[in-house]
């Protein structure tokens, strides 16, 4: 059976643990050539290591426009085009409002929707004709959540960037599309709630009574979603915002 993305050349931000991680690793077992990208070196040798023969692992901060140069004069020299572009590089906390923060809405946005803009504008002259570009973006965006305003506002500009970036990459028939998970289990997000594994239970399961398939998802029930998304199988699916949330925002 032939592979979805055989002789491809992918790049994934953020992919050195969750989402990112079992998104490299799919499109790696699809034929992908992966760039994978992190902040901590330990962390992306490791993810390196876990995808694969076909990984490069390239230490950069999406935040950074220095770093996002570095990053895309790499890929230019080893591969010398992008054909699947997958900006999963991002972060969030809760603070109620009231307490909100300058600090935290500089990292929040910064993370969100500066280092997701640059990362697709820099991309633009590596990214072929017909090149995928998937933004990961969140439920949050569509639903509310106490003291999770700012990392909502952030993800609903994701949204806003794919609806327009499709008008602006028309000619090139560059597809952009939102992937918006909804409560998935990740170092990220049982983090949120601290080292407790109590208290990390206790979150995941209180998000599970407000899915209608009762559960959290998977990361890699996130990648098989995007590896739809990368692939021809979407060939004619542009602009929309795929949700993979067990149904928690259609309700």
């Amino acid at each position: 059976m032939a592979r979805k993305l055989e002789g491809k050349v992918s790049v994934v931000t953020g992919g050195t643990s969750g989402i990112g991680l079992a998104t490299a690793r799919r499109f790696a077992a699809e034929g992908a050539q992966v760039f994978v990208t992190g902040r901590r070196p330990a962390e992306l040798a490791a993810a390196v290591t876990a995808i694969g023969p076909n990984a490069t692992g390239i230490q950069a901060d999406s935040g950074s426009l220095a770093d996002l140069d570095r990053l895309y004069a790499r890929v230019k020299a080893e591969a010398g085009r992008i054909d699947v572009l997958f900006v999963n590089a991002g972060g969030g906390s809760f603070l109620p409002l009231g307490a909100i923060t300058e600090e935290q809405v500089d990292d929040t946005f910064g993370r969100n929707v500066k280092g997701v803009l640059f990362t697709v504008q820099k991309a633009l002259p590596l990214l072929v004709d017909g090149a995928s570009v998937i933004l990961t973006g969140s439920t949050a965006a569509s639903t509310g959540t106490p003291g999770f305003s700012v990392y909502g506002a952030s993800k609903a500009a994701i949204r806003a960037f794919a609806r327009n970036w499709i008008l602006d990459l028309k000619e090139r028939r560059i597809r952009v599309n939102v992937i918006a998970p909804g409560p998935i289990r990740t170092p990220g997000l049982v983090g949120l709630a601290g080292e407790d594994a109590a208290a990390q239970q206790g979150l995941l399961d209180q998000m599970a009574s407000l899915i209608p398939l009762g559960r959290v998802g998977e990361a890699e029930e996130v990648a098989r979603a995007a590896l739809f998304l990368a692939s021809e199988d979407s060939s004619f699916v542009n602009g929309t915002e795929f949700f993979v949330d067990g149904g928690q925002a259609q309700i």
